[in-house]
């Protein structure tokens, strides 16, 4: 016989046992079969409501999936809590838990800026998982979750380290107390983890001539920062500060709303490192390119990868064609790549076609002549071979040729010989100019052997290139101006043998339109004279308006 006591506790426990289970059927979401994938899917962030609190006087009305509630001159609100740990929970559906928000933490003293770096990965440093990351605003480390299990909550008790900022949705927490910390102080921190630019910020950047400074007291020009060279990656820094000259696809990649209907990562990359390039509010003068080479690295399928060495004139033609190929939104939709670089060739070949003579004998050679259309990003042009023979003195002559000689290909009547696929001669004339011209002067040449690099020197102008006076142009129509005259934006060189040496770029700065020479970390500021003394490899020209 059981006693009244022990029949009463019974009851009891079966009273908690049925509540219990009433509770999880109800914050369960009802399942029609057994998902396997259900504890991997726990890592989401359990801050999915990126959006939905607006900080700031809101603590009375409800969120997305959680409420908001005032006790004691405290404000909570509910979320769902989808990452508790690494390993999930077991299959019981999201839990939820409340989150304290309080406007004072006794450790924000303790944050460091000067350790903090955005510009890598966003892995966990243990785990090396890239969901549900938090950077240390103490270390500047990043670790994952903030559950009691995870290796965020992990480091706060070992190390002392109590602040973390969510890499995604930006909210900072205190741990291991768990509660969010609204403070306007942080504000800065979030600025140089995703750089913000309203329209009218990215209509005055041109015109802007104020410096910047980083946390270590050294002083920069947004837009004009170096950038990291990973391992033999200039050919990659080159091309990017090249392209952060050209001021329409600058200002596109500078607003995310742009291309947030995008998927590829390589466009998001890239808008990532133009924000940071042209951010004012940088805690560092130099930006590292090393998230955008990941991406670069995957798209290309390791043709362009850290560590080897390759030609921005092929990176360039592969970025620019990629980039196209994601942002257009339909089979014949244009993009901003279009929009700046597209030009218009006519192309006249003109081939023998070998045929029998009537007495079946001799071969009679018949010319065919066949004349398309052909669009183009990129032109290049043909240096003259330099002389074989040294000079009295014992010293190679390094030869010039003005840029008009060379632009003669594209004349209509200039022949150029083509051996593959089969023997013909080709005649190219510009039909249409785009906005922004790009020239490559074909420098190296490879035969079976090794890779030759022609010295000859490209005399160009630097302001003021008048393409009308040496090729000829089609006018639309009466009404519509030539636009033919162009200025130099832009200007890459080669230093040192083929197959090695390192690239840097000549840039105009246009508020002050004033020229810096960058190679990698190194800015400085040089004079336009210097810019056409160079052996130039590819160059960039912006169309007078």
């Amino acid at each position: 016989m059981k006693t009244k006591r022990e029949e009463a506790e019974i009851a009891a426990d079966e009273e908690g046992a049925a509540k219990r289970q009433k509770l999880i059927e109800q914050s369960s979401p009802q399942l029609a079969f057994d998902n396997p994938l259900l504890p991997l899917a726990s890592y989401d962030d359990d801050d999915e409501e990126e959006e939905d609190d607006k900080r700031g006087g809101e603590e009375g009305r409800l969120v997305n999936n959680g409420r908001r509630a005032e006790q004691n001159g405290q404000s909570y609100y509910e979320e769902d809590d989808d990452e508790e740990d690494e390993g999930g929970n077991g299959g019981q559906g999201n839990r939820s838990r409340t989150i304290e928000i309080r406007r004072d933490c006794p450790y924000l003293d303790s944050v460091n800026r000067q350790v903090l770096d955005f510009d890598f990965e966003k892995f966990c440093s243990v785990s090396l998982s890239n969901l549900n990351v938090y950077a240390c605003l103490v270390c500047g480390k990043y670790y994952q979750g903030r559950g009691q299990k995870s290796h965020a909550y992990t480091h706060s008790l070992e190390a002392g380290h109590h602040v973390y900022i969510n890499l995604r949705t930006e909210k900072v927490y205190c741990l291991p107390d768990g509660y969010e910390v609204i403070d306007p102080s942080l504000d800065d921190i979030r600025h140089v983890l995703n750089p913000r630019f309203a329209r009218e910020q990215v209509g005055q950047l041109d015109t802007n001539r104020q410096w910047s400074r980083a946390l270590d007291g050294s002083d920069y020009l947004p837009g004009m920062v170096g950038l990291n060279n990973i391992k033999e990656t200039d050919f990659v820094n080159v091309t990017i500060q090249s392209l952060m000259r050209v001021t329409p696809l600058r200002n596109f990649f500078l607003v995310p709303e742009n291309y947030s209907h995008c998927k590829s990562q390589l466009v998001h990359r890239f808008g990532e490192l133009t924000r940071k390039i042209w951010h004012a509010r940088n805690f560092k003068g130099q930006v590292s390119p090393h998230e955008f080479l990941q991406a670069v690295m995957k798209a290309s399928k390791k043709r362009f990868r850290i560590g080897a060495q390759s030609d921005p004139v092929e990176f360039m033609s592969w970025l620019l064609n990629t980039l196209h190929g994601d942002l257009k939104s339909s089979k014949k939709g244009s993009s901003i790549i279009h929009q700046c670089f597209q030009g218009e060739l006519e192309v006249v070949k003109e081939s023998h076609h070998k045929q029998n003579g009537d007495d079946g004998g001799t071969a009679v050679g018949e010319v065919i002549m066949e004349t398309s259309k052909m669009p183009f990003l990129m032109l290049g042009l043909d240096l003259p071979p330099p002389p074989l023979f040294k000079d009295i003195m014992e010293k190679n002559i390094i030869p010039q040729v003005p840029l008009f000689n060379i632009l003669k290909k594209f004349d209509g009547e200039f022949v150029t010989e083509v051996v593959r696929p089969r023997l013909a001669r080709m005649r190219y004339r510009v039909t249409k100019l785009p906005q922004y011209l790009i020239l490559h002067m074909r420098r190296f040449t490879r035969n079976n052997f090794f890779v030759e690099k022609n010295p000859t020197l490209v005399n160009f102008p630097v302001k003021n290139l008048e393409l009308k006076d040496y090729i000829p142009l089609p006018v639309r129509n009466e009404k519509e101006r030539l636009r033919s005259k162009y200025d130099l934006i832009a200007n890459i060189v080669h230093d040192g043998k083929p197959g090695e040496g390192s690239y840097r770029v000549f840039v105009q700065r246009k508020s002050e339109e004033l020229w810096y020479e960058m190679q990698d970390l190194h800015v400085s500021e040089t004079l336009p004279q210097m810019v056409a003394l160079s052996e130039a490899y590819m160059q960039i020209y912006e169309q007078q308006q």
